[in-house]
């Protein structure tokens, strides 16, 4: 970078290509375009990630899937390491609500309060109300919602019952952000199908019993990382991030972003790029991103001495073309950004304002001060959804378009000029 500008390597239209740089140039190009004609390939890993089961943070299925992913990564020709770190994994024993005789199960979040199992009993009424246990609703990206923040940080209820409203009916539970400080009551969520009758109840002040019940487990949740050296390890690396984990199987919200970052690393394997690029595929995405803030912690010089950190979050390639959202530090990593997306094409149907706190992993990077461009999908109605499942949530098609996009971008950047 030179004068706030990006000056670009022979790989560009400046300078002269020599016979070395040529070579590896038709290397990531045969690369990039590879993509887009192997939907076996992106089928398969697509398939494989969902047959896993739950994703959750911790568990057995989270561990196998770090393993099969290091597999993959190997594939791409770069090396996998697993980097471990501590976790106190919230196991529900026991989650629902009792009102006139009828049980409804839930979930709790995982950033509040928690019952003992006999759980706490009063009145229902709408949250802000007098009664023992509150009702509200929330759609399933209430983290970053303030009143959702506000309503239970203010909360005189014993607890409180979330009637979670995504894309689809059913029950679509909240990330808890805050893992690591929880705060306000216990909170039940439970199914929007629930929705009608609860508020029923609430309105003739219902007796109700709430069980919120969990045990924690010490467990190693891991991280699957490399690292592509590059030409010249004095210049400031690029690093490309996703999440691999959820409250499901995931398909459609994690899966296109798992299928840019192995692209963008295959991309990268074969041609030796001008720059160091760091890889991270996360765990702890719903609980308060904690993979990557172990990845940071453990590199803390990275956020701000990284030249950009390429983003794949959630919702990446949706079936109907339903749009993207592009979060970006600066012009610049925007039109890059914009200009691949455009050639592939892929729609961008948002672009986050300059400043901006953004969505996802990228926001812990927009935090510490780092420069960023971030790409998720928009609209997706099995978002945190149980029937987030291949193949119905996911477009193969679309996904490729976005992930040789942003292969290039990565390219683009892992090479560009000192």
């Amino acid at each position: 970078m030179e004068n706030g500008k990006w000056k670009m390597n022979p790989s560009s239209r400046e300078g002269t290509v020599n016979r070395r740089d040529f070579l590896q140039q038709s290397l990531s190009a045969a690369a990039i375009h590879s993509i887009s004609d192997s939907p076996q390939r992106i089928e398969r890993i697509l398939r494989e990630y969902d047959a896993q089961g739950i994703h959750r943070t911790g568990t057995a299925v989270d561990r196998k899937s770090a393993d099969w992913l290091a597999a993959q990564v190997r594939s791409c020709g770069a090396t996998p390491v697993l980097e471990s770190f501590a976790h106190n994994r919230v196991d529900p024993q026991a989650a629902f609500v009792e009102i006139a005789g009828r049980r409804i199960e839930g979930l709790p979040v995982f950033d509040g309060a928690f019952t003992d199992p006999a759980g706490v009993r009063g009145k229902l009424g709408p949250v802000g109300s007098d009664a023992g246990i509150g009702l509200a609703e929330a759609p399933p990206n209430a983290e970053y919602s303030p009143p959702y923040d506000k309503l239970r940080r203010e909360s005189k209820h014993r607890a409180i019952i979330v009637v979670t409203r995504g894309g689809k009916p059913g029950l679509a539970p909240i990330n808890g952000g805050k893992f690591l400080a929880p705060f306000g009551p216990p909170v039940l969520q439970v199914s929007s199908e629930e929705g009608n009758w609860l508020s029923e109840q609430a309105g003739k002040g219902a007796e109700a019993g709430l069980v919120a019940h969990v045990k924690r487990t010490r467990v190693q949740a891991i991280n699957v990382t490399a690292k592509i050296a590059g030409r010249d390890p004095e210049l400031a690396p690029v690093v490309a991030i996703t999440p691999r984990s959820g409250w499901w199987q995931c398909a459609s919200e994690r899966g296109g972003g798992l299928i840019c970052w192995l692209e963008a690393m295959r991309a990268l394997a074969a041609p030796k790029p001008t720059r160091d690029c760091y890889f991270l595929a996360s765990t702890g995405h719903e609980l308060g991103h904690l993979g990557l803030e172990d990845f940071i912690h453990r590199r803390p010089a990275l956020v701000k001495a990284a030249l950009a950190w390429i983003h794949f979050g959630a919702n990446i390639g949706l079936p109907g073309d339903a749009g993207h959202r592009l979060q970006a530090s600066s012009d610049e990593l925007e039109k890059i950004a914009v200009e691949a997306l455009d050639r592939a094409p892929a729609k961008v149907s948002e672009k986050m304002a300059r400043g901006t706190v953004p969505f996802g992993e990228a926001g812990n990077i927009h935090r510490g001060g780092g420069r960023y461009v971030s790409l998720l999908g928009t609209g997706n109605r099995w978002f945190h959804h149980p029937g987030d499942r291949w193949p119905e949530a996911v477009d193969v098609k679309a996904i490729a378009r976005c992930a040789e996009a942003m292969a290039q971008v990565a390219l683009t950047l892992a090479n560009a000029a000192a």
